[in-house]
């Protein structure tokens, strides 16, 4: 027995010193007393067990008592039988001793065998530990490794080094923390991947109490490694094998095939059908045409990265399709990713193609969960010649203002002339349904004063037909309808409260839809290709049944909203445009009257030249801009003029100015026609047209957001998405 304790240490001691990780100098004279005191612990356990056993075997002798004083009762009663009794005594007092001499030693034997088996079960068991297994101390130094450990590492060498030198992912701010026992991540090594475990293990309460004064650490770190390469392997190729749906629509097939001769227009749609089903073979999709100009395609998910990154080159080639026609064809294109199910995925489908649409064709658009991503749309909207939709729209618009009482007409923070005109325009097919009107305004800015004033005071109109916030929500009820004009998103209207107030919404608008559009309204009116709002609703007045005749002021109005938005009629302007201009003329509208509306004094002209000196072209091509807010009426509306005459500098492609505005940044961009500055804005949280956008920024300062405008122009150039 003695023998085989000495063996178990000298082959303990052995295994510590032919182990390649094992610390020298102080670290080793550290683990080699916490070995020995752990060694102590397992012989102070044995004996303690071997003395409660000792105990068990005592049980007979102490039988012995109550069995002496039962036979000396008998001695009183019976001489005879107390003799008997004691010679029963003795016999099994004999027994007694004979067992327990007999016994002790081999039970010891037995308990000592057990306990040395066990240990060496328990260390073949770590050693052999079917997982890569280390322990280590808070600096992540190795002190002892598993074979599969080492495996990993492919050397034993590099287990002298620390942890955090051997997987570049580790670092010590991943090591459990005293109030954390346990910590896990994951990590890449040797293109495997990883599941790290690590776990505090404390040896402070396991030692001695003659030992508690030493200068040990708090325990150690036992670190886990969980290889789940293969699995990783097989989640990647489920999610390959997904099934993407996908829809694409012609934008304008009507009207391209109206710019080419008759014979030629089945070559043109058959040059188009070749391809859609030459690119969509490539990615192995099946493609159904559903009708003469919409498709249905689906494909594996594997393929979306190489759809995405060559930014769905589908679009570019059939734009360029050219034998004469005069309209190039554009695509649009909604696909949905990751859907649980395929009528979901499906769904996704359909609703990025809503959002293409909306956002002017011409364009991808990707649904993946919550997430959607845009890809093109760097063309101009193809303006539709036909007025069909907006006489459908002037009669669903008629249709629920009339079963209504109360008409609240909302647009956007800081309205400028578009979002007032079209507000006046509204107000007049509502009025002339007898209903209540009001327009909510919060703030009146010199922008849309010299309107405002035609009609604050007028008897012709009532007194309370502007409105604020706070008054809007209180008149808001089940009987009124709101109708949101010149933006479509929720956070940027005068009281997004409102919306959520309402169960009867209409919105129409002119900018993009984005994937925060306003939801669930009863009535959409969004087309990208039309100036401004003023445009759709002068459109919509000629179509409303009782044909309500606008007087010269809502003329004035609506007339202004349009020249502002148009930048005097150079940017974004379509035949639409002038015959909703024509049929305002015809209103009573005097170009020289609003003209003479929107003339600035001195100060505000001084103000804008300060914008155009503190002005820079930043990498050749783009101007950019800040205009000082201290002491201008209205510096939104300003450097959107500042941002428009700057595109008369020659080599500019796109301006950009900024200003401060209660405690917001706003950026007003334009260009031409060589740079879409609408998928700029968006990348900032803005959006608009392609020659006419912006966005507003909170959080940051004016050099912040002209560093953040500049890194995104920087980036998009590289990734070649201007």
């Amino acid at each position: 027995m003695g023998n085989q304790q000495v063996t178990d240490n000298k082959s303990i001691e052995g295994n510590g010193k032919q182990n390649p990780a094992a610390p020298d100098g102080k670290k080793s004279q550290e683990l080699s007393k916490r070995i020995q005191v752990m060694k102590r612990q397992a012989k102070s356990r044995s004996l303690v067990l071997q003395s409660q056993l000792e105990r068990y075997m005592l049980v007979p002798f102490f039988v012995l008592i109550p069995l002496i004083v039962f036979n000396v009762f008998i001695y009183y009663d019976n001489l005879e039988y107390g003799l008997w009794f004691s010679g029963m005594i003795v016999v099994y007092t004999i027994v007694v001793v004979v067992l327990f001499i007999y016994n002790r030693p081999k039970i010891s034997d037995a308990l000592m065998d057990f306990a040395f088996r066990q240990g060496q079960v328990q260390k073949e068991l770590l050693k052999d530990l079917a997982i890569p297994y280390i322990l280590m101390d808070f600096e992540g130094k190795i002190l002892w490794a598993n074979p599969l450990f080492y495996q990993i590492l492919g050397s034993r060498k590099l287990a002298k080094k620390s942890v955090i030198q051997i997987f570049p992912d580790i670092t010590k701010d991943l090591f459990p923390k005293r109030n954390n026992t346990k910590v896990e991540f994951n990590m890449q090594y040797n293109d495997c991947y990883y599941r790290v475990e690590m776990r505090r293990v404390v040896i402070r309460d396991i030692l001695p109490e003659e030992m508690e004064g030493e200068d040990y650490e708090d325990g150690l770190i036992a670190m886990y490694l969980f290889d789940e390469t293969e699995l990783r392997h097989y989640i990647q190729e489920n999610k390959d094998q997904k099934l993407v749906a996908g829809l694409i629509y012609i934008d304008n097939y009507e009207e391209a095939l109206e710019g080419i001769e008759e014979v030629r227009r089945p070559l043109l749609t058959a040059l188009v059908d070749r391809k859609v089903n030459k690119y969509m073979q490539n990615i192995d999709a099946i493609i159904k045409k559903l009708e003469k100009d919409k498709y249905l395609v689906v494909f594996q998910q594997r393929y979306m990265e190489q759809l995405q990154s060559t930014k769905f080159a589908l679009l570019d080639e059939v734009r360029a399709i050219n034998i004469g026609n005069e309209v190039g064809m554009t695509l649009s294109m909604g696909l949905g990713v990751n859907g649980n199910t395929y009528n979901e995925a499906y769904e996704a489908a359909r609703v990025c193609m809503d959002l293409a649409l909306g956002r002017g064709g011409d364009q991808a658009v990707v649904k993946d969960g919550e997430q959607i991503y845009y890809y093109g749309g760097k063309s101009q909207g193809v303006v539709k010649n036909t007025k069909v939709k907006a006489r459908v729209k002037a009669h669903a618009l008629q249709e629920v203002l009339e079963t209504k009482d109360q008409v609240i007409i909302m647009g956007h923070r800081l309205p400028d002339t578009d979002a007032l005109g079209s507000g006046i325009g509204i107000y007049r097919i509502a009025a002339s349904m007898n209903k209540r009107v009001h327009i909510v305004i919060n703030e009146i800015t010199s922008s849309i004063r010299p309107i405002m004033n035609n009609f604050i005071g007028n008897s012709a109109y009532p007194e309370n037909l502007f409105i604020n916030s706070e008054q809007a929500v209180n008149l808001m009820d089940a009987n009124t309808v709101l109708v949101v004009v010149d933006t479509n998103r929720p956070s940027y209207t005068e009281c997004p409260e409102l919306i959520d107030m309402t169960k009867s919404l209409v919105v129409i608008d002119h900018h993009r839809t984005m994937s925060d559009s306003i939801q669930n309204a009863l009535l959409s009116y969004i087309e990208p290709y039309a100036s401004s709002a003023c445009e759709m609703i002068a459109e919509i007045i000629q179509y409303v049944s009782d044909k309500p005749k606008l007087r010269p002021i809502e003329a004035d109005a609506m007339y202004s909203g349009i020249l502002i938005d148009t930048d005097n009629f150079v940017t974004k302007t379509g035949v639409r445009t002038f015959e909703s201009c024509s049929y305002l003329k015809r209103c009573g509208a005097d170009v020289t009257r609003v003209r003479k509306m929107f003339r600035t004094d001195l100060d505000v002209y001084k103000q804008k030249m300060l914008g155009v000196e503190n002005s820079e072209i930043f990498m050749d091509d783009y101007v950019i801009g800040v205009l000082p807010s201290e002491g201008v009426d209205s510096p939104t509306v300003l450097s959107a003029q500042i941002a428009n005459e700057l595109l008369d500098v020659e080599g500019v492609k796109a301006s950009f100015m900024l200003t401060e505005y209660n405690q917001t940044i706003y950026i007003s961009a334009r260009a031409i026609d060589e740079v879409n500055v609408q998928i700029i804005m968006e990348r900032m949280g803005g959006g608009g047209h392609a020659a006419v956008a912006g966005a507003q920024l909170q959080g940051c300062t004016i050099e912040e957001a002209k560093q953040q405008l500049k890194s995104t122009l920087e980036q998009m150039t590289i990734n070649g998405d201007l």
